[in-house]
């Protein structure tokens, strides 16, 4: 699922990318192409579009990043914690027997 969020993020992310590049600061872009009168999507509207295309894909983008952060989040808490098991796992912590130290070899007299 996980996998699934992040590649829907990538999308949006290019999309969003797209969406702003075509767009002018001044109010060209695209829009400035579409000036003829007669077009179905006049200058105003292209602009309105990008805009609204623009908002919307932001929104998108903060909620797939929120549904990536909970997917992981609820990912981990079924997972157990690795370091509160590897504490269970080492909690035999009985003390190491000594042992007494080996007699001196006496040498060999030939």
């Amino acid at each position: 699922m996980y996998t699934f969020i992040v590649i829907l993020i990538l999308v949006v992310c290019v999309l969003l990318a797209l969406v702003v590049l075509v767009q002018n600061s001044k109010g060209g872009g695209l829009a400035a192409n579409f000036s003829a009168p007669t077009q179905v999507m006049g200058v105003r509207q292209t602009a309105d579009f990008l805009e609204k295309a623009t908002w919307w894909l932001a929104a998108i983008l903060v909620a797939l990043s929120l549904a990536a952060t909970v997917s992981i989040s609820a990912s981990r808490s079924h997972n157990a914690d690795p370091m509160h098991t590897e504490v269970n796992e080492v909690s035999d912590l009985s003390p190491v027997q000594q042992q007494a130290p080996a007699a001196p070899v006496a040498p060999v007299a030939e």
